[in-house]
């Protein structure tokens, strides 16, 4: 009597990669359904667009052992105060426009896109933009005539025309100041803001 074990069996393994199969896209589903609940706007690592109207900074926290956004009081872009839709409409004419002109051809953008431009996750916050004060016109001015305003911090790289209008550069200051709120587990790492004392 020569009987197959049930392991050995065409029939087993067939059954077995049904069931794996069909068990890990279940699997797959949740954590895509719970990936979108943790990175939406609104969650609690991914602030709502109308952060856009708050102070944002990051603060060193030991037991994290990583730096972590604070939101602080009110601090207006461009003199205004926009409602949930308005910041929305704003921050996404931003992200529409790095798509546009493809910013990612040269820069990251949390960590993703090339590494020849600097990362833009905490752009907004860049000691480089001198104060606070002049941040957000410089920022503008800069976007749409890169060679007149070149920013290159000792690199020599430019950033070439992309012909972005000042409407689309205001959506994209908008963009760059809510992804600055983000909660990026620390990332990117060491990151002095332009609120930071020496």
């Amino acid at each position: 009597m020569n009987e197959t074990p049930l392991w050995a069996s065409e029939s087993f393994w067939k059954k077995t990669a049904i069931w794996v199969t069909a068990g890990s896209f279940i699997i797959l589903v949740v954590l895509t359904f719970d990936s979108l609940s943790q990175t939406s706007a609104g969650s609690k690592r991914v602030p709502a667009y109308s952060v856009i109207n708050k102070k944002i900074d990051y603060q060193y926290k030991d037991d994290l052992h990583k730096s972590v956004p604070v939101i602080g009081d009110t601090e207006l872009l461009f003199g205004k105060e926009f409602t949930e839709m308005e910041a929305e409409q704003l921050v996404m004419l931003g992200k529409k426009t790095t798509q546009a002109k493809n910013c990612m051809n040269c820069h990251t953008l949390l960590g993703n896109g090339a590494y020849y431009a600097p990362d833009l996750t905490k752009a907004w916050l860049d000691k480089g933009w001198v104060s606070k004060e002049m941040r957000e016109d410089l920022m503008v001015q800069f976007l749409m005539n890169p060679e007149k305003n070149a920013r290159t911090f000792g690199s020599n790289r430019k950033m070439p025309d992309l012909n972005i209008t000042e409407e689309e550069a205001k959506g994209v200051v908008a963009f760059l100041k809510w992804m600055s709120s983000i909660d990026t587990n620390g990332f990117p790492y060491n990151f002095k803001t332009i609120n930071a004392e020496e």
